[in-house]
């Protein structure tokens, strides 16, 4: 129980300083184009990306994105096949993957999205870190974004609120099974950091109600 206790703090510690390194400066995330937006949610589309994905199977989530970035920090500090090392991207995503249990699910993929030089050929993980890269291809994804933590406590309600909102518009309909994933959390703050976090609930809407000709793009 200890030496758990003392990984999670250590995995803890090296998220918080990779993020506020992240933000001190340039960093990399995901480009996206904002074809619709309302209040309290947008709906963006996503180009084709290469992510590393780290499976877990638990319970909490809490416990799982902290056991999956545990991994992917390694890969990343250059446990690969290359020995390379990998700049800190952002958000770091957690994938809920449909199933039972308390939070809905017993499964996770916590999701590194590899910067523009490693997209066509991401270094090969340690087999021992069980990894393995994830092609994301173009799609959609509503997002709500909601602040301070996200915890067991917490993301279910976030999902069900972006689900609300969903309903009350002309996305009623859309949402995709797609990506295998129910929802996804992006969490885009050290863990440390108590003041102006920065969360996004994520859910697959149907590709074919969204087009390139958005609003904004990032």
């Amino acid at each position: 129980m200890e030496k758990e206790k003392r990984r999670i703090a250590i995995a803890l510690v090296k998220l918080n300083l990779l993020c506020l390194l992240a933000a001190a400066g340039a960093i990399e995330s995901p480009r996206y184009t904002i074809v619709h937006a309302e209040s309290d949610f947008e709906v963006r589309l996503y180009g084709n990306s290469t992510w590393m994905a780290a499976p877990v199977r638990d319970l909490s989530f809490e416990k799982a994105t902290l056991n999956g970035f545990h991994r992917l920090f390694q890969f990343i500090e250059g446990a690969n096949l290359n020995y390379s090392r990998i700049p800190m991207t952002l958000p770091v995503v957690t994938s809920i993957v449909p199933g039972a249990g308390p939070l809905h699910s017993s499964a996770y993929a916590v999701l590194f999205y590899l910067p523009a030089k490693f997209q066509a050929t991401p270094p090969t993980p340690l087999p021992e870190l069980h990894l393995k890269p994830f092609n994301w291809t173009s799609h959609c994804v509503a997002a709500r974004k909601f602040p301070g933590f996200a915890k067991d406590e917490n993301i279910v309600h976030e999902a069900e609120q972006l689900a609300f909102s969903l309903s009350r518009s002309t996305w009623a309909n859309a949402t995709s099974a797609k990506s295998g994933y129910a929802y996804s959390i992006a969490q885009y703050s050290a863990p440390f950091q108590l003041i102006g976090r920065v969360n996004e609930v994520w859910v697959d809407v149907d590709a074919s109600n969204c087009t390139s000709s958005g609003i904004a793009a990032y």
